[in-house]
C-alpha cells in the first residue's frame, strides 16, 4: 500500500501539499470531477493514485483500481466467459475508479472499444482518476480510432484536474 502519508512531497514541483491534502478530502468525488496525471516514469503518479484511492476507501467510497492492461484483460476475460454485463454492474457501483498506467501498451479495436466504454461511463457517473505518461497528443498511439480517442479525452477532461508531469493540477 501506499498512502499519502508516505509520500515524499518535495519530489512535486508544482503541486503544494495542501492541494494533495483538499483532494485527498474527496470534494472531487462528491463533484465527480475526474483526476488525470501525466508525468515521466517516476513523478509519483501510481503513489498519489493509490494514496487518493485508499482516502476514498476510507471516507466509505467505492473504489476500484486497475492498471490499464489489467482493465483491457478483465473486459476480453468477462466477455469470453459471459461475465460482462456482471462486471459491468459491478463498476457502476463505483465511485471512484483508478486506471494507472495509460501508456505502456496499445490497444486494438476491440480493447479500445471496451475501454472506451468503461472510462466514458465512469467518468459521466463517478470520478476517474488516470495517470499516464503519455501528452493527450500522444494517446491516437495507444487507440487505434482517432475520432474515439478525441471523445475519450473530451470526457476525461470534463470536470477533471490534470497534473502535468507533477508540475501542476490545472482545471479543465
Amino acid at each position: 500500500m501506499k498512502t499519502l502519508d508516505e509520500f515524499q512531497f518535495g519530489r512535486l514541483e508544482h503541486v503544494s501539499e495542501s492541494f494533495i491534502w483538499e483532494l485527498a478530502s474527496c470534494d472531487y468525488i462528491k463533484k465527480r470531477q475526474n483526476i488525470v496525471m501525466i508525468g515521466n516514469p517516476g513523478s509519483g503518479k501510481t503513489h498519489l493514485s493509490i494514496g487518493l484511492g485508499l482516502k476514498a476507501c476510507y471516507a466509505g467510497f467505492n473504489v476500484k483500481f486497475y492498471t490499464a492492461v489489467n482493465l483491457a484483460s478483465t473486459l476480453a476475460e468477462a466477455i469470453q466467459f459471459h461475465r460482462l454485463s456482471k462486471l459491468e454492474k459491478s463498476l457502476a457501483k463505483v465511485d471512484l475508479l483508478v486506471i494507472d498506467e495509460l501508456s505502456y501498451l496499445t490497444f486494438n479495436r476491440h480493447q479500445s472499444e471496451m475501454l472506451f466504454q468503461v472510462i466514458s461511463e465512469g467518468s459521466e457517473r463517478a470520478s476517474v482518476i488516470i495517470t499516464t505518461n503519455l501528452e493527450f497528443s500522444s494517446w491516437t498511439d495507444l487507440f487505434e480510432n482517432e475520432i474515439m480517442v478525441a471523445a475519450l479525452i473530451d470526457r476525461v477532461t470534463f470536470r477533471s484536474y490534470f497534473e502535468h508531469e507533477c508540475k501542476g493540477f490545472l482545471p479543465a
